[in-house]
């Protein structure tokens, strides 16, 4: 399959891009406190610039010096320049283009570090405190405008093709424009023309700075979300149309903002629809004349292709979907599309990585190099080994696919009939399909490799003996923790796992024990099919264990639904026709006709086949649920780890 739209040339100014796709910028935390590139981040950036990427941009960089935050890139003193100069230089050895997003962070400035000044429109109480930052004076602003206009003069300097002034996401130059965090009532607030003069002053100063034949990209956001008072789409095509004079060539129309449930739309996950944002960059392409950049989870190639074919926009942002696969553009290209690694919209490592504390930088559930790809380069086994294979969830097909990589002769064997474990099966909950297509082009990834797959096949003592591997991984995954309360054995009892899988079916009033992830998947699934839904939780709220964007659509989904939830609340006994709870010391019966156990996942036992490897000296490895019950994400990088040992 040909994608000729997705890989045909731009030009913009002076700049000729090889297709129509843009790597955006993203945080990474690959950045230390002193604001400079890193040979980490350069290898990030080079993986997929080699990978077929058109126009790479760096994450946000810091403009002006006071309001520079540790952890983030700088272009605010002539200090960074060698460094942005090394990732640029390396960035057009690898293929693409590359850009500097020039950037005033507002409140995020304040949250990532205290030590810098966080530049706002006006006074903002943070939430939750006593602290207030004060609006920016006239000098700051002055100083500010100047900033851009420095940073873009480095740029230049540093060899970067492009720059993109980042005017979105709630940060400094989106909060003047957007009334609902502009309160200013000087020129630089109240009416439209004085809430868009910082920004209109921030890209002349830019414009200024560059040379005439250097594209000048601009991040907006559509319209704002959940904020009242917020801006809508016509008045950012009204700004459009200012910023184009103003000397804008490029707009990527992105959405969200973080002060509100609107960061969902940032780094959309699974549960918002493919593309969900392209019809606002058609309306405001068609309304501004200005190249015009979607951006959204598009992360397929037929559906990139079909937005520049339909005219829809000009270029695309495909930034998660690279972090999945570097190679993601290559192999369409070359219409390897079946190999492609698809990203699935699950946050675990990308955004859920980012405000992690305890993940040093961000990655990928689908792809465990990311961060690492120089330590990653894939190195050939000098003595091959046959290597067994228990277990053909997404763990173990992991596994196989990196042994096999890597010369190195796997067998699966899979006690069910299908391969892909428990993805296959979180793929029945509601806008999870991408993860059960994920796991089900895993096994055919696998097959296509030519890896000896063995499906309704238990491994026993017998099996090793007759397969004699010389290792053996353990990825036997886990199953439903049972409920040990009176009742819990009666017929109208059933397991999240059997209720997904469709081996059972319940009706009338419904009562899921266990308000996580997968209690709420259950009930959501559930949802249309039964009279009522209940979701009884022993925390203080449900949805714990998810991200903070899934929880964001997981609850909004759940309260659209009318499922109904109890927390505080523990489940002491099951009856015919109700649950027993205890909450906060009182006794509540709750009526139902069937209850579902979603209390977790333990291991499954494997020590018959650790104890007969140990026995016959046979290097045993155990990954994923096989160890511990864990996220996706923990499980498919000890695959490749493990694999990578043998």
């Amino acid at each position: 399959m040909k994608f000729n739209s997705l890989f045909s040339p731009i030009t913009i100014r002076g700049m000729e891009i090889k297709n129509r796709v843009a790597f955006p910028a993203m945080g990474t935390k690959m950045v230390k406190d002193d604001k400079l590139v890193t040979d980490q981040l350069i290898d990030y950036h080079v993986a997929r610039a080699k990978g077929g990427n058109g126009l790479n941009f760096t994450e946000v960089c810091s403009v002006y010096d006071k309001s520079a935050p540790k952890d983030f890139l700088s272009i605010s003193d002539d200090k960074y320049i060698p460094g942005l100069k090394k990732l640029a230089d390396a960035i057009h050895e690898g293929g693409a283009k590359a850009g500097v997003q020039l950037w005033l962070g507002g409140t995020a400035v304040f949250f990532s570090d205290q030590s810098a000044m966080a530049v706002v429109p006006s006074d903002f109480k943070v939430a939750g405190t006593d602290h207030v930052i004060p609006a920016a004076s006239l000098e700051v602003i002055k100083e500010s405008i100047k900033a851009f206009g420095d940073a873009a003069k480095r740029a230049v300097e540093a060899g970067y093709d492009t720059v993109e002034f980042h005017a979105g996401h709630n940060y400094t130059p989106h909060s003047f424009l957007s009334k609902a965090f502009n309160k200013r009532t000087d020129e630089y607030g109240g009416s439209f023309e004085n809430r868009a003069r910082f920004l209109i002053e921030c890209i002349e100063s830019i414009r200024n700075n560059i040379p005439e034949d250097m594209p000048l990209f601009m991040r907006i956001d559509a319209h704002d979300d959940y904020l009242e008072d917020g801006l809508t789409i016509e008045e950012v095509i009204d700004f459009c149309k200012l910023a184009k004079e103003a000397g804008v060539d490029a707009v990527d129309v992105s959405r969200g903002n973080f002060s509100s449930a609107a960061i969902k739309y940032e780094v959309p996950p699974v549960d918002l629809p493919r593309g969900f944002n392209v019809e606002n960059a058609a309306r405001i392409k068609k309304e501004t004349g200005l190249i015009t950049v979607a951006v959204g989870r598009i992360n397929d190639p037929e559906q990139a292709d079909e937005i520049i074919k339909s005219g829809k926009a000009d270029m695309v942002v495909i930034g998660r979907a690279q972090l999945a696969d570097p190679e993601f553009c290559n192999k369409a290209y070359n219409g390897d599309v079946d190999n492609i690694i698809r990203c699935v919209g699950c946050n675990q490592g990308c955004y859920d990585g980012f405000v992690s504390t305890e993940i040093p930088f961000i990655t990928c559930m689908r792809n465990p190099a990311l961060g690492r790809e120089r330590e990653f380069i894939l190195e050939k086994t000098t003595t091959p080994k046959k290597v067994l294979v228990v277990g053909g969830g997404v763990a173990g097909l992991e596994a196989a696919l990196t042994l096999k990589a890597r010369g190195h002769n796997p067998i699966i064997c899979e006690s069910s009939e299908l391969l892909g474990g428990q993805f296959v099966l979180a793929g029945a909950a509601p806008r999870k399909e991408e993860m059960k297509e994920a796991a089900i082009a895993m096994g055919e990834m696998a097959k296509r490799e030519g890896i000896e797959i063995r499906l309704s096949t238990a491994v026993t003592p017998e099996l090793i003996e007759d397969i004699v591997p010389e290792a053996v991984i353990v990825a036997t995954g886990s199953e439903p923790i049972k409920l040990n309360v009176p009742g819990a054995d009666l017929l109208n009892v059933s397991n999240s796992h059997d209720v997904l899988a469709g081996k059972v079916s319940v009706d009338g009033e419904v009562v899921v024990v266990g308000g996580g992830l997968v209690g709420l998947e259950v009930a959501e699934y559930l949802s249309g099919k039964v009279k009522k839904i209940t979701v009884v939780e022993m925390l203080d709220e449900v949805a714990k264990d998810l991200g903070p964007l899934r929880k964001i659509c997981v609850i909004e989904n759940i309260a659209e639904e009318g499922i109904e939830t109890i927390t505080e609340a523990k489940c002491t006994e099951i009856k015919e026709k109700s649950v027993v709870l205890e909450k906060n010391g009182d006794i509540i019966e709750l009526p139902c006709d069937s209850v579902v156990i979603a209390i977790g996942a333990r291991s499954r036992d494997f020590k018959e086949i650790s104890d007969f490897c140990e026995k016959k000296k046979i290097d045993c490895y155990v990954i994923g649920d096989a160890v511990k019950a864990r996220r996706a994400l923990n499980c498919i990088a000890e695959a490749v780890d493990v694999a990578r040992k043998i």
